[in-house]
């Protein structure tokens, strides 16, 4: 979670009322937010991922003094955004970057304080509701440097070339990425791209190229700064949207006139958009729901008054049978649903104020039958002389393809990854040859197991059967040997031993040739088994299916992780051995 550093007469100043320390304290953390501490005029705040328009100082002082009922600060704030008298015109953009949006704040009187906290905002939004970029990119312009129409466009690399922010000479788009700070940062992003995406002003003069880095001539602000273009680019209108209503109710909090300005050429919008528009959105309110969630007894009035201690305005409806409305600040992302207006009015009737209860539903626990399954498991593989690990769910898609030999692997990746590791693991073996690679410098033999989750999908096409998100979640064991004189003999003896334990019928299937391509490249061919569980259903039927596979780790794929020692392993669906257990007790 982001944390930001807010100055505390500054904030006192904004919310117009002083408060005793340890009240000050009590009220930031009823927030909804957590307090790390106040030191002197440093306050040092959490912010939960749920509220980037609490990321600014104004933001923070706008939702603080509505919580603490100061006096005219409660309720709706309205915002008055000036009709746009200016452009931003749109063309030829890549694919992957097609959206960008813009407005104008004038009037500013800037200090240092006020540009470092504009700068700060303007870092925290990219990382978090932006995805550290993935999803958008804002940029700051002092407005008296640039002249208009401004164009946002798709470019050749080749053609683009301008002095980038904090640096002293011209470059080219590749030299930024190769060499500036920023371009080493976030290049990454734009490696597919055939087109790289600059602003121009009506001079030819280029702002920036987003996502990476302004323009150090004209894309600069400072204490002098009066009047700001501040533009918001990416691949996604609606987050971005969002993010720039945050930017300017924030600006004009600190005192900023917005105006407005029409974007042309925004193919999913009638080709023309007006940027900001800090009009609220409108949300019944189901006051039977919240109160059952919250087990109080509201009326209207009572969830008008806290509602609008949140900083929501509240319509009462002339029609008894009609519910009242709720109207939603243009800067707030995270109310989706009546349960989030829950939450809120929760937070501002105060936590400590509900009564706790014991519910009045007799229940008797019990262990999870699989988690039982697995301890007992666990137990065998360790007096078997085997060590646990525990890996991560998540891992780089390269390490559970192209290093297991299967570059075409269909693996369920994060929508909104922060990071190279973007891929939810299919299989444990991959994470036990990790382990390895990462464990080369300790000595052998090195005899290993876990038990975790995997993800799969149920279908080739993608489409839900079984589970709500067309996803397959399956509890697995893998168990790995690695020595000089690991062998297929060797990892037989494990599931030997499994089977034994379990009291089940374990054998091996030699999988056909063109099972061992798409199946098991990641294992040596003819030395490599599939595991098949045989079941008795009655006397006279029986039930085979397969439930894992071991073998011999390719000399390719312990050459992809850097492993110098012969490898054999085995993985088994933990689940399925669990039913043919219960089957066999019953």
């Amino acid at each position: 979670m982001p944390t930001v550093i807010f100055s505390k007469l500054e904030l006192e100043s904004l919310i117009e009322k002083k408060l005793p320390l340890e009240e000050l304290k009590d009220r930031i953390s009823m927030l909804g937010t957590d307090l790390e501490h106040i030191e002197g005029d440093e306050i040092k705040v959490e912010i939960f991922p749920n509220r980037p328009d609490l990321l600014s100082q104004e933001g923070f002082a706008r939702a603080l003094a509505s919580f603490i009922n100061a006096k005219g600060k409660t309720g709706l704030k309205q915002y008055n955004v000036e009709k746009p008298k200016k452009q931003l015109i749109l063309k030829n953009l890549p694919p992957q970057w097609p959206f960008a949006i813009a407005f104008i704040a004038k009037g500013l009187n800037l200090d240092a304080e006020k540009v470092r906290d504009l700068i700060q905002l303007q870092e925290k939004i990219g990382v978090t509701m932006l995805r550290n970029r993935k999803k958008g990119g804002i940029g700051l312009y002092p407005l008296e440097k640039i002249h208009f129409p401004i164009t946002f466009e798709g470019k050749n690399p080749k053609d683009i070339k301008f002095q980038p922010l904090d640096h002293n000479k011209i470059l080219t788009a590749k030299q930024i990425l190769e060499d500036h700070k920023k371009g080493k940062e976030y290049g990454h992003l734009m490696q597919d791209w055939k087109k790289y995406t600059i602003f121009t002003d009506a001079k030819k003069e280029i702002m920036s190229m987003p996502p990476i880095i302004n323009s150090d001539i004209v894309g600069k602000i400072d204490t002098t700064t009066k009047n700001l273009f501040i533009e918001c680019t990416g691949n996604d209108l609606k987050t971005i949207t969002k993010a720039i209503n945050i930017f300017a109710s924030s600006l004009a909090d600190m005192g900023a006139t917005l105006e407005a300005i029409e974007v042309i050429g925004n193919k999913t919008t009638n080709n023309k958009l007006i940027i900001p528009d800090l009009n609220p959105t409108k949300m019944p309110l189901d006051l039977p729901r919240i109160n059952k969630l919250l087990g109080l007894e509201l009326t209207i009035k009572d969830a008008k008054k806290w509602l609008e201690r949140m900083g929501f305005g509240v319509e009462e409806s002339k029609n008894k049978d009609q519910p009242a409305t709720v109207l939603i600040p243009a800067y707030r992302n995270d109310i989706l649903h009546s349960v989030d207006l829950a939450e809120d009015i929760a937070i501002a009737y105060g936590y400590e104020n509900f009564t706790p209860t014991i519910p009045d539903v007799a229940t008797i626990s019990q262990p999870n039958k699989r988690e039982v399954f697995v301890e007992k498991l666990r137990n065998r593989l360790i007096g078997f002389g085997l060590l646990e690990i525990k890996n991560y769910h998540l891992i780089k898609n390269e390490e559970t393809t192209i290093s297991m030999n299967k570059p075409n692997l269909d693996t369920v990746k994060l929508a909104n990854s922060l990071g190279d590791h973007n891929t939810l693991r299919p299989d444990l073996i991959s994470s036990l040859l990790k382990t390895y690679t990462i464990n080369a410098h300790h000595e052998y033999p090195q005899k290993i197991f876990e038990t975790g989750r995997t993800f799969n999908y149920e279908n080739k096409s993608h489409s839900p059967k079984n589970t709500d998100t067309g996803i397959l979640e399956s509890e697995h064991l893998a168990v790995g040997l690695c020595s000089e004189t690991a062998d297929f003999t060797a990892i037989r003896q494990v599931m030997d031993m499994i089977a034994r334990e379990t009291d089940t019928k374990l054998e091996i299937k030699e999988p056909t040739t063109q099972s061992q391509k798409t199946l098991y490249p990641e294992f040596i061919q003819g030395r490599v088994g599939e595991i098949i569980l045989t079941q008795t259903i009655s006397k006279t039927k029986q039930k085979s299916v397969s439930i894992g596979k071991l073998g011999e780790i390719h000399p390719q794929v312990l050459d992809n992780w850097g492993i110098k020692m012969p490898i054999v392993a085995l993985e088994l669906n933990v689940e399925l051995l669990l039913k043919a257990v219960q089957q066999n007790n019953k």
